[in-house]
């Protein structure tokens, strides 16, 4: 009975996945919008209409997992490479803004500093599965706005390695840290530079 209330579960949400992407389609908009509001719908927060989300995340994974694959064949190192010098300048400029004002927002309004700077640190992140979905969708992946974009969703991805390295240091009482995290993230990112600087 377990298993065919999961799999109940997955039917109505596919079902109604379809149905809220049609209807997005036809308001002009990106069928993910339509996945997105299923979820909201069905969920824990919305109707309950789904019992398992434990199993239902199990195969949301593998639909993630499919998705970037798909928009991996779209890319190839080469374009990526080109990509380096706009990756630094507009990447570094919206991750730094945004901690920044995020942080600064969020102290005024009464949180810890530590708080602060993880909530902007989490706020300049943004979700490049969605993003690339989109702009693939609407074949702007090679317009100026979208090389824009996938130069600060690559250089979001980097940065994700210093803020999980950074995490463990700014929730730690002590302010102890640890040098070998930190000496196997500068490590990682100087290989990258180092492997694009010579393509």
């Amino acid at each position: 009975m377990h298993d065919l209330s999961a799999l109940q579960d997955v039917l109505i949400l596919l079902c109604l996945a379809l149905a809220n992407a049609w209807l997005f389609s036809l308001l002009r908009q990106s069928p993910i919008v339509g996945y997105l509001t299923t979820g909201l719908l069905v969920g824990p927060y919305g109707l309950h209409l789904i019992k398992g989300v434990h199993e239902v995340e199990m195969v949301a994974e593998i639909g993630v997992v499919l998705l970037l694959f798909t928009i991996g064949l779209e890319f190839s190192y080469k374009r990526i490479v080109r990509l380096k010098n706009l990756l630094l300048s507009a990447g570094t400029t919206q991750v730094v803004a945004t901690t920044i004002a995020v942080a600064c927002g969020t102290y005024l309004l009464g949180e810890p500093p530590v708080a602060a700077v993880v909530l902007g640190m989490a706020m300049a992140l943004s979700s490049t599965a969605i993003v690339l979905k989109l702009l693939l969708e609407r074949g702007e992946i090679d317009s100026a706005h979208g090389r824009i974009a996938l130069s600060i969703l690559l250089f979001q991805d980097i940065c994700v390695i210093l803020f999980i390295v950074a995490l463990p240091i700014l929730g730690s009482r002590s302010g102890s840290f640890s040098l070998l995290a930190i000496a196997k993230s500068a490590l990682i990112l100087g290989g990258l530079y180092c492997l694009s600087d010579t393509c």
